[in-house]
């Protein structure tokens, strides 16, 4: 039994035969044509498309309880799929993974150097979250996904991937609100740097290296809440065993919900602060009360979580202020009306402020 038989062995992977010929063209050609036709901006070949995963090898397989029904392997370039999947449906994993297998990019001795937005020449494989999560919104985003109320671990947001990373899914829709979700699609195709220098340019290094590791964590400390989570529900467990096992998940989930939140909030900080201090018009202005307010839609949110609120109110005094540091400056354009541009700010504080405790909306899904 050679290395690989051995690693998928151990994940619970067990080969039952090769996928003929005639399916897997299938697969390519459906995979190629709905990935050309979702982004459209990508300018992807669908000819040089069809061809990389027609030229996969592809494996029916018992996949574990725990796992996805498809799975691409890296090291050799092979599909694993369960043999419970409707190869005559376009599933969204299967999307997934034939995504992984285009991002793949390899040096002069075929060794994958990235994955997407994934770093494979360092050990600690840098951003694997990252990319599982944007690739995921892009397989959500080929089937037309639509978006969804759900709470995991204590965090209530809303997502058009609840099944899978739906936190992860949730800080990659907030950077892509900063950056436009072409550049990071590109990124996550191409296995360019685009994106993340895009992301600096308009945060900070230490901002994105921080996002970068916090998902890291998030996405290893769930696959041990799966893995103990399983483990529990053995038939061979005592009483005491499974106290502890608990108490272990509960932790694990709490860090997962401080991480995420203190992740957004360095998002939302670094960004807003930054574009606070390259205000130089009234358009400015507008941009970043627009782009603050329209953030809202993007975060997820805690039973005491009041960061964002806080933030919002205290952004929009700065911006009064702000307002009046350039009307001392320069005489206002016939277009502005400053009375009734104040009157506005200060209107939608009062009402941000009233409608604090219920903005997020109530009607959501424990999970």
């Amino acid at each position: 039994m050679n290395n690989i038989e051995t690693n998928l062995k151990k994940e619970g992977i067990n080969v039952i035969k090769s996928l003929d010929t005639l399916t897997i063209n299938t697969i390519a050609k459906n995979v190629s044509q709905i990935l050309c036709a979702t982004f459209p901006e990508q300018n992807l070949n669908y000819n040089e498309t069809f061809i990389k995963i027609s030229r996969l090898n592809m494996y029916v397989a018992n996949m574990p309880k725990d796992m996805s029904v498809a799975k691409y392997y890296y090291k050799n370039s092979s599909i694993y799929l369960s043999n419970k999947m409707d190869f005559k449906i376009l599933n969204k994993c299967l999307i997934h993974e034939c995504i992984h297998a285009l991002q793949t990019k390899r040096d002069l001795k075929n060794d994958v150097i990235k994955l997407g937005l994934c770093n494979f020449s360092n050990s600690r494989l840098p951003g694997m979250a990252l990319n599982e999560a944007v690739v995921q919104l892009m397989s959500e985003e080929c089937i037309k996904s639509v978006e969804d109320s759900v709470k995991y671990y204590g965090i209530e947001l809303s997502t058009i991937s609840p099944d899978y990373y739906p936190l992860e899914c949730a800080i990659a829709n907030q950077m892509a609100y900063i950056t436009g979700k072409q550049c990071m699609y590109h990124s996550t195709i191409f296995s360019d740097s685009i994106f993340k220098d895009t992301f600096i340019s308009f945060t900070s290094k230490k901002c994105f290296y921080t996002v970068e590791k916090n998902l890291d964590i998030m996405m290893n400390l769930e696959d041990k809440i799966v893995y103990l989570t399983n483990k529990l529900n053995s038939e061979n467990m005592t009483n005491k065993l499974a106290f502890k096992i608990s108490k272990q998940i509960l932790q694990m989930k709490n860090i997962i919900m401080n991480l995420f939140i203190n992740t957004q909030n360095i998002i939302i900080k670094t960004y807003f602060d930054s574009f606070y201090k390259e205000i130089s018009t009234y358009k400015d202005i507008e941009n970043l009360r627009n782009k603050l307010y329209g953030y809202k839609n993007y975060i997820g949110t805690t039973e005491n979580y009041t960061f964002y609120n806080d933030y919002y109110i205290n952004m929009m005094q700065l911006l009064e202020n702000k307002y009046d540091e350039l009307d001392g400056i320069t005489t206002l354009p016939t277009i502005y009306n400053e009375s009734k541009l104040l009157i506005a700010f200060k209107k939608l504080k009062q009402l941000f402020s009233k409608q604090q405790s219920t903005m997020y909306g109530n009607n959501l899904i424990n999970k």
